[in-house]
């Protein structure tokens, strides 16, 4: 038998603290208690880009960025799901460099699901499913689900 087998039922969630990501990990750590999973909380991050011409600054550290976006996940974490120990299933919290997409979807391998928002902090407020949940829908190495926020927020 594989240790694969064996192990508990992995859900990756992408959380970018809007309202839809949370409503998306507040789904996710319903379904992993149901399954007797584990759930990943995924935040991804990258450089600035340049814009027009203009080089983003390079005297940033990257663990700068890193330590920034794990509080924004920490913070998303605590508002979706209450601040503290005693949550019902494994909850990891990952922040991973690289563009959200790619990181949702190498993180997705193996998985069990992969749930995102339908909407992050980008794009247009009247699109029905954001770019990186557009993605993930059409290349995801297990299946999707497509969380719709409360509306109110982000």
């Amino acid at each position: 038998m594989s240790n694969e087998a064996t192990s508990a039922p992995r859900i990756v969630v992408g959380v970018d603290g809007s309202e839809p990501s949370k409503e998306a990990l507040r789904w996710a750590v319903a379904q992993a208690k149901l399954m007797g999973g584990v759930v990943d909380a995924i935040i991804a991050w990258d450089f600035p880009t340049a814009w027009h011409g203009l080089a983003p600054p390079t005297d940033k550290d990257p663990a700068d960025y890193q330590k920034q976006v794990r509080k924004i996940l920490d913070r998303a974490i605590d508002e979706a799901l209450g601040p503290g120990p005693g949550r019902p299933v494994d909850l990891r919290p990952i922040s991973a460099h690289g563009h959200p997409a790619a990181v949702l979807l190498d993180a997705a391998a193996g998985a069990q699901l992969l749930v995102v928002g339908n909407r992050g902090h980008g794009g247009f407020r009247e699109a029905l499913l954001g770019s990186v949940g557009q993605h993930c829908v059409q290349h995801a190495p297990c299946p999707v689900v497509v969380i719709r926020g409360s509306g109110h927020g982000a």
